[in-house]
């Protein structure tokens, strides 16, 4: 473990906590408030439907992705099997003994002292005042297979690589297909250009999530308040809880049977000089129930640099984002979100 006077690096998994340590007390403003219910839904989007051409549709995607930054996606023609599959290995992960997942798939290299990305545990921890999040997580990378932490991949439960490699193949066919259609609703002339910038370099990461139940939901939050530093973010949730900010005011995204989240991340909104944002979203926790969730995030070549699309900057609407590195970015990101504030708004001009 890390040196005595370096411990609150550290932190101990969720999973293993009996009580509620102050770490993970938010400040009084902070604190978790009841969800306003809006008068104008988050659209629920078929996408088979609007693969051949439904206007309605369009029509659904283009409101949802101006006014919401998100949407909630069926008829994606991912299986309702593979689906429940990919939430039962998830679940059974959680499941395994806290020391095996420790010292098997544990994110802390080093002698334990350090953090990487990939891995079970929880998220980097800059400073000794920064509040944690109530959420253990296990990252890991599925594309391109040469990145792959191939230890990382549990064999308990034995489903659990099989299942997550369909599961990956699906959600990756969503996201290039949403992708094309979010470059139609900006009016980019090439429909692929947001889709073909998912390169063979390109990286996806799979999240696995588990929120425990918490003694404090009024107190304490399974995810603070950020945007997503990816292109586009495809969620798998198993219960209520996940939150978005509109207007000044955080609004519960339902649970639809069979129905995928679909948001938006920074990369779009630099790409689209704005018009299109990347939505402020956090997690609650709950007394009653523990929350799983599967978030795929799709981010693009560490290498490549990402600034607004040519064609989307003009005279009247002038560059809104500096150009930026992805692995840079990232790094800022995860500072960032270590320190409660949005990435994306320390690269605009």
């Amino acid at each position: 473990m890390a040196d005595d006077d370096q411990q609150w690096k550290i932190p101990p998994n969720v999973q293993e906590l009996d009580e509620l340590p102050n770490r993970y007390v938010v400040r009084d403003h902070d604190r978790p408030t009841s969800a306003v219910t809006s008068d104008d839904p988050i659209p629920v989007v078929d996408l088979n439907r609007l693969s051949s051409g439904a206007a309605d549709q369009a029509a659904k995607l283009r409101s949802a992705l101006q006014n919401w930054g998100l949407f909630l996606a069926v008829g994606h023609g991912i299986e309702p099997a593979l689906l429940g599959e990919m939430m039962a290995v998830t679940r059974e992960f959680f499941k395994l003994p806290l020391e095996e997942k420790q010292n098997k798939y544990t994110n802390l290299v080093g002698g334990k002292k350090e953090y990487q990305l990939e891995g079970y545990g929880g998220d980097i921890v800059l400073s000794e005042t920064q509040v944690l999040d109530w959420c253990d997580r296990f990252y890991l990378i599925v594309e391109p297979e040469s990145r792959r932490l191939h230890d990382l991949w549990p064999t308990q439960p034995p489903s659990f690589r099989d299942v997550l490699q369909r599961y990956a193949e699906r959600c990756r066919e969503l996201a290039d297909g949403v992708l094309r259609e979010v470059s139609k609703v900006v009016r980019l002339r090439d429909e692929r250009y947001l889709a073909d910038m998912l390169d063979e370099k390109a990286v996806t990461y799979v999240r696995l999530n588990l929120y425990p139940r918490c003694p404090r939901p009024d107190k304490v939050l399974g995810f603070k308040p950020h945007s997503d530093g990816n292109m586009l973010t495809v969620l798998l949730p198993n219960a209520a809880g996940f939150q978005v900010l509109l207007d000044g005011e955080w609004y519960e995204v339902p649970i639809v049977p069979g129905a995928l989240v679909v948001n938006l991340g920074d990369t779009v909104e630099v790409v689209s000089n704005g018009l299109l944002k990347s939505l402020v979203h956090k997690v609650v926790t709950n007394a009653e129930r523990k929350r799983v969730s599967v978030g795929a995030f799709y981010t693009l070549d560490p290498e490549r640099e990402v600034e607004p699309a040519t064609e989307l900057v003009s005279e009247d609407r002038p560059r809104r984002h500096e150009k930026m590195k992805t692995s840079d970015y990232i790094r800022e990101l995860q500072e960032s979100l270590a320190r409660g504030e949005r990435a994306v708004d320390r690269v605009k001009i």
